[in-house]
């Protein structure tokens, strides 16, 4: 599937402000499930961007705007191009029939917790409390059942579709997952963090996905404004690597999702984030615009 993406971030201060400082990750990474063609960015007020790759591998583009101004507004535009991740037939054909006792005894290894520790431990969003232990052990007996690695992380994103509300007006941006446990309800951000939270409590590695999920086109039209913006999960499966998660949406994650980057949580991949120097309150507006091109 083809994408254009348009995405602005326009904040409006009460007052002119001086010496802003910000970092942007809004640059689709390239793997193995999509390519990003084409990226523009502009600045106003006008300001050079200086690009690194994080820790993370995340493409961020840092700037200053040091003269006096009321507004600050960041245009993207791009292109990506995604295609369908492999089926669960095809997953299951990679496995190719291991003992799924293998897979979680590895997890326990040292090996495993030395290469994953970022992806391991509990963090400021995906704390693991005796809540969100209590959760993640009900989820199935995987001993018992001798359930898969893969399998179990399936009903986990199942159960917490299931079980979870989503109500964008029962959360903010600082709630964690042990808050979710508590309300019952919340948006993709705090589901992605309760799977990972209970994820990590089973020795399994996760991490934060920031991007886009496109379905316009599935509402009766072509672009798709309000639910563009979207977070989902990665998590290892031994023998098949990281697997996408979308503990928000039934379909599994394929071409209409589009990657922005990842981290341990939210907070390594804000997509815009800064300071000022200045006094009074601030507006922001977020448009978030995806068109599938025409094949």
């Amino acid at each position: 599937m083809r994408l254009n993406i348009s995405h602005v971030t326009q904040y409006d201060y009460e007052g002119p402000v001086t010496d802003s400082v910000n970092e942007i990750r809004l640059t689709p990474s390239t793997n193995d499930r999509q390519s990003c063609y084409q990226q523009a960015i502009w600045i106003e007020p006008n300001a050079s961007l200086f690009s690194y790759e994080d820790y993370f591998g995340n493409r961020v583009h840092s700037f200053s705007v040091n003269s006096p101004h009321r507004r600050l507004t960041i245009r993207t535009q791009m292109t990506v191009v995604t295609k369908n991740a492999l089926s669960p037939e095809k997953q299951a054909a990679l496995l190719n029939g291991k003992p799924a006792r293998e897979a979680w005894s590895w997890l326990e290894t040292e090996e495993a917790a030395n290469r994953f520790a970022e992806f391991l431990l509990p963090t400021g969003y995906a704390d693991i409390t005796d809540g969100v232990q209590s959760f993640a052990d009900s989820i199935c007996d995987k001993e018992g059942l001798d359930m898969s690695v893969l399998g179990w992380l399936t009903q986990l994103s199942s159960s917490i579709r299931q079980q979870f509300t989503y109500d964008p007006e029962a959360t903010t941006v600082k709630t964690k997952a042990s808050d979710m446990i508590d309300a019952k309800r919340g948006v993709c951000q705090d589901f992605a963090h309760l799977m990972i939270a209970c994820c990590r409590a089973h020795q399994i590695p996760a991490r934060y996905v920031s991007g886009y999920h496109f379905v316009g086109d599935l509402q009766g039209g072509t672009a798709d404004f309000e639910q563009a913006s979207h977070a989902w999960v990665e998590a290892y499966v031994p023998t098949l690597g990281w697997c996408s998660f979308d503990p928000t949406n039934e379909a599994p994650v394929g071409e209409r999702y589009v990657k922005l980057g990842h981290g341990r949580d939210y907070k390594d991949i804000v997509p815009v984030k800064g300071v000022y120097r200045g006094n009074g309150g601030q507006t922001l507006q977020v448009t978030v615009d995806v068109r599938k091109f025409d094949e």
